[in-house]
């Protein structure tokens, strides 16, 4: 119980210094794992691990408990997936799946093989092994590095969907393997094991989707409190029968139920998504610290050669470049772009537990291996560590630079996001308009959008507040909020919603009654027009004769001189910066810098 109690509250603190040091968890949490296992040994009396991950989970179980949380990483991969976004890319993401597959695979083997000297069976093996990429790597990769839309869709699709591939044809290898006739890889035989596990797959995960779209939306089948839970048994459900119809079929599964859900319109979609990735956070802590606490340090010390060297430098800088290259021949995608892609390439927790997997299977002795191929399957858990933490270390510290130098990064949107399209929010919009900001206005009422429309303002009818109404917003396009209702809570709520998709310091609002009329209370940040005026004030104001005007700063204006200079105009309204950036004004205001332009109302007394 110790034990298993400090595997995984290392595995939280882990994530913490992970985030604490702007650095990915995964590296915290494979140095924990070591520290407490392998390395341990090196300071204990008996020789013993602080915490080894055999001990507590062994055997068969061992094997369940890390299939079966992989299974749950992909369900949650595979409901961030949004069949939209591939819209014009769908050719090059199956095109790098399907000679991602191939190359890799055949690639890795040789390489394996005659670097490393290992026997056939073991080197495809582990081509197969190092087919996967690392969803639960590549997301905080992206989000750190914000590639263009192109870059991003390509490489988070296939992160997702490269994992069940990659882990279905090394499972399949891995059959071969056990059986001892290798020669038959080929053969019908193998072709009608890859066709029914597909199929097996495929039928239960949609069939499961099918049927939770229906309970979901059915507000009489389950109430809300157990909508979470219900669909955490139904995964590992759907995982458990698929594997009793074809085995080694569940992760594929789980992750066409995770794609189908993710892609439908049902209740609590958005509640569902927090729980899984909470989910995915608690088993990626505890199986990393678990799974590198299993390595012998006689395993660590027999990777340091240059032979180990050789292989990773042919894996991530020779055969990623060709898969992507094969890829990419005849599509629109720039050279820079097919060069940061093709960088790109970490490994995960998928990698590491089907590696454990394998390993745990074939040095039990109860398979057709030889001792010398015994001895490199051993190595397959140090090897697939290894191709982790190098392409995550590396990349990850290397990637963001590299993409600037490329000029691949995502431009920061300048349009604006209005919630509400009232008087009030479409005043503001047609100034924007003017300057050529791009807007979009959401409301519930049929009359504000018809009025918007009727001024050629973009609209969403309805409440982007709605589940799952997000997916109908550009936020490459869109990169500010500002909530103008008249009503104060809806307001609130706006800015904290939309502020999980922008940053707290990119959604602003109007102030509500309370915080204009009473000047000692201290007003919250970013509230539109310094907070002077609320909804009512704000349409008698704007109601006045007036002329909108701009001036251009001549210099540089710290925040107190920005505030001061304001001051001097009847209403100032937003900051133009050079790179066409709108800043509305607010008390929060930084600064103004030179050549900026100050964006205001002059009322007229006639």
């Amino acid at each position: 119980m110790v034990e298993l109690a400090s595997l995984i509250g290392l595995g939280f603190f882990a994530q913490w210094l992970g985030w604490k040091v702007k650095i990915p968890a995964i590296l915290p949490l494979i140095l924990i794992g070591l520290l407490v296992g392998p390395v341990s040994t090196l300071f204990t009396p008996d020789g013993a691990k602080f915490i080894d991950g055999d001990k507590i989970f062994h055997g068969d179980l061992m094997f369940d408990v890390v299939n079966l949380s992989v299974g749950l990483i992909l369900f949650e991969g595979g409901m961030t997936l949004k069949i939209k976004e591939t819209k014009n890319l769908g050719g090059v993401i199956w095109r790098i799946l399907i000679f991602g597959t191939i190359i890799t695979l055949i690639g890795g083997a040789l390489a394996t093989h005659y670097i490393m000297g290992f026997s056939y069976r073991i080197a495809f093996l582990f081509g197969g092994l190092i087919i996967v990429s690392g969803p639960t790597v590549v997301g905080p990769m992206l989000r750190n590095i914000k590639p263009n839309n192109r870059i991003n869709t390509i490489l988070k699709w296939e992160g997702i969907l490269i994992d069940p591939i990659g882990a279905l044809t090394a499972i399949l290898i891995f059959d071969f393997v056990l059986s001892g006739q290798p020669n038959e890889l080929f053969t019908f035989f193998a072709l009608k094991g890859f066709i029914l596990l597909t199929l097996a797959g495929l039928f239960v995960g949609g069939v499961a989707s099918f049927i939770t779209i229906k309970m979901l939306n059915d507000r009489n089948i389950l109430p809300e409190h157990l909508k979470n839970t219900i669909i955490l048994g139904a995964v590992i459900g759907t995982f458990a029968l698929s594997d009793m119809l074809h085995a080694e079929s569940g992760l594929l599964a789980v992750t066409v139920y995770g794609m189908i859900i993710g892609n439908s319109k049902v209740a609590s979609l958005k509640s569902i998504l927090h729980f899984t990735e909470d989910i995915t956070v608690i088993l990626i802590s505890f199986l990393f610290v678990m799974l590198s606490s299993r390595m012998q340090v006689d395993d660590l010390l027999a990777l340091v050669n240059t032979k180990s060297a050789l292989l990773f430098i042919v894996i991530i800088y020779v055969i990623r470049p060709l898969v992507v290259l094969s890829s990419t021949i005849g599509t629109s995608l720039s050279w820079r772009e097919r060069i940061f892609i093709s960088y790109i390439s970490p490994r995960g927790i998928v990698a590491a537990g089907v590696a454990s997997l394998f390993t745990i299977k074939l040095t039990t002795g109860s398979v057709p291996i030889n001792e010398m191929q015994v001895e490199e399957a051993k190595m397959l858990l140090p090897l697939t560590f290894m191709i982790i933490v190098g392409t995550v270390v590396i990349q990850g510290l290397t990637a963001k630079p590299l993409a600037k130098a490329l000029k691949v990064t995502r431009k920061e949107p300048n349009g604006i996001l209005f919630l509400g399209a009232s008087e009030v929010g479409r005043f503001i919009a047609k100034i924007l308009k003017k300057y050529d900001i791009p807007v979009m206005m959401s409301d519930t009422s049929k009359p504000n959008i018809r009025e918007a429309q009727g001024q050629g303002i973009k609209t969403y009818e309805g409440s982007i507040l709605s589940e799952g109404a997000l997916e109908f917003v550009d936020f490459s396009a869109y990169g500010q909020l500002f909530s103008t209702t008249s009503n104060d809570e809806i307001n609130i709520l706006g800015n904290r919603t939309i502020s999980s998709e922008l940053g707290m310091n990119k959604v602003f609002r109007l102030a509500s009654r309370n915080e204009v009329r009473m000047n000692t209370l201290q007003k919250p940040q970013h509230l539109l027009f310094q907070g002077k005026y609320d909804f009512i004030g704000l349409t008698h104001l704007i109601r006045r004769k007036h002329i909108v005007k701009n001036v251009k700063s001549e210099q540089y204006y710290d925040q107190e001189e920005s505030l001061k200079l304001l001051s001097t105009f009847d209403l100032p309204i937003f900051i133009l910066h050079a790179n066409h950036y709108i800043t509305p004004v607010t008390d929060s205001l930084s600064e103004i810098n030179e050549d900026d332009e100050i964006i205001y109302l002059e009322f007229t007394n006639s």
